[in-house]
């Protein structure tokens, strides 16, 4: 039963393992093989998809620039290339034409690796894209790349949760422990007195039902 106390923090770092490898960022070693501009149906509300380039009306159906690339495997891969904004997450992304632009430029170069940051899941069921923040030339597809923001970011988290740990331990201790403990003595005297007068109380049954029907007493 012990389990059960910890499910609520278990179903807390699952979501939240869930939201980081989303939206934190990422990065692909691929070549960029061309780009286009779709169209699509997008609610203003729906999630996996950002904003429409700064200074353009939100709309239910709106162009959407992509850019197709390939894996050293030889895996294909979409992606979404949309400004994000001031608005969450916190990519303050502008320039999606420029992205753009330099896509264009890198598709025209077969044998160019880059490394193209991004964020999101590609999921080919429901249509969803991850979105395209920059892009950079590399030597080659097994350049190694080292993801510092996300480890001292994640790091930063671990430090936080420690720290409040600490502090919600310390504020049980002091507060929540001791009245628990006060409670479960109440408690356990009331049991006790419940338990003494219930023994009692059988003890006078027993004499009454001996004297009804004559049975002797117990020696």
């Amino acid at each position: 039963m012990r389990i059960l106390r910890h499910i609520p923090a278990i179903l807390l770092f699952f979501i939240g393992a869930v939201l980081l490898n989303y939206f934190l960022p990422d990065r692909d070693i691929v070549r960029v093989v061309g780009t286009e501009v779709k169209r699509f149906d997008i609610e203003s509300d729906k999630p996996f998809w950002d904003k429409a380039d700064i200074g353009t009306n939100e709309g239910g159906t709106r162009d959407v620039r992509q850019i197709y690339a390939v894996r050293p495997n030889g895996k294909t891969i979409v992606y979404r290339n949309e400004d994000t904004g001031f608005g969450f997450p916190f990519y303050f992304k502008f320039d999606s034409s420029d992205v753009a632009t330099r896509a264009i430029d890198l598709a025209q170069e077969r044998d160019q690796w880059v490394a193209v940051r991004h964020y999101g899941w590609r999921i080919k069921m429901f249509s969803i894209f991850p979105n395209a923040t920059s892009m950079k030339r590399v030597a080659g597809p097994d350049v190694r790349l080292i993801p510092w923001f996300n480890i001292v970011f994640i790091g930063l988290l671990l430090l936080i949760w420690f720290l409040l740990w600490r502090k919600i331990r310390a504020w049980k201790a002091k507060r929540i422990d001791p009245t628990l403990d006060k409670v479960g003595d109440s408690l356990g005297d009331a049991a006790r007195e419940v338990s003494e007068s219930v023994g009692e109380g059988s003890e006078k049954a027993r004499g009454f039902w001996r004297k009804f029907f004559g049975s002797p007493k117990e020696k």
